[in-house]
């Protein structure tokens, strides 16, 4: 799936200094419920996966089996965008996202730094999966405290993974720290590398990149989504 870059969120990223988050490092996708934090964070899980990397996804909230029925969803738009019509290539797509995809849920606010790294020394011991990254879906920024950031960056060093978070926002919640971070990542913005806002305007919906690594200054780094596939339109 060559050209999937042109029409997933991650091309975003082609315009920062980088153009990736990078193993050992953090980042963390903003935006307010309903607008789609869950479905662009599969969009970076696919485009992992077709660039042969092997990742974990990490639901708080949803079992395996409602996020797997995310990634069909999600998949079939890009097969769709990308025009696929052999059965034999949709086929080779569908077993490499089941072969370099893992799922990993802790319901009932069982997730903890520990049980994820010892969940993932047993993934590769048992199984020999080591995975090249890891997405965090349904954390709460508001509850969570710095330590658990600093273990998950912990995580990513120790591991030599990127990690990518969703963090909800809230419309009557404005608050912006000093670097033009929102919340609820004001108080963290300094352990995360990448910081995207995914934000709903009435002209569509837009990425914006807030942070990238250590540059000093940003110039308005947007990408335009299709508001019902949050697929790239510019």
């Amino acid at each position: 799936m060559k050209d999937f870059i042109s029409v997933g969120p991650l091309r975003l990223l082609q315009r920062s200094s980088r153009k990736v988050l990078g193993p050992g490092n953090l980042g963390v996708l903003i935006a307010r419920a309903g607008v789609g934090k869950t479905a662009c964070l599969i969009h970076i899980a696919l485009e992992k996966i077709f660039r042969q990397e092997r990742l974990v996804h990490i639901s708080l909230e949803e079992g395996p089996e409602k996020v797997t029925y995310y990634y069909n969803v999600i998949y079939h738009d890009f097969v769709k965008a990308l025009d696929i019509h052999k059965e034999d290539d949709a086929y080779e797509y569908r077993t490499r996202i089941d072969k370099n995809r893992m799922i990993l849920a802790y319901l009932n606010q069982s997730f903890d730094v520990d049980r994820l790294r010892a969940n993932l020394n047993n993934l590769r011991e048992s199984m020999s999966f080591i995975p090249d990254a890891l997405l965090v879906d349904g954390l709460d920024f508001e509850k969570a405290e710095r330590d658990l950031f600093k273990g998950l960056k912990e995580i990513a060093e120790e591991f030599a993974v990127e990690i990518w978070l969703s963090a909800l926002s809230h419309r009557h919640i404005d608050m912006v720290n000093e670097r033009g971070i929102p919340y609820p990542c004001h108080r963290f913005d300094d352990l995360f590398s990448i910081i995207i806002h995914l934000q709903p305007e009435q002209s569509g919906i837009y990425l914006k990149l807030l942070k990238d690594h250590d540059r000093p200054t940003i110039s308005d780094t947007i990408v335009r989504l299709a508001p019902n596939t949050l697929l790239a339109l510019d």
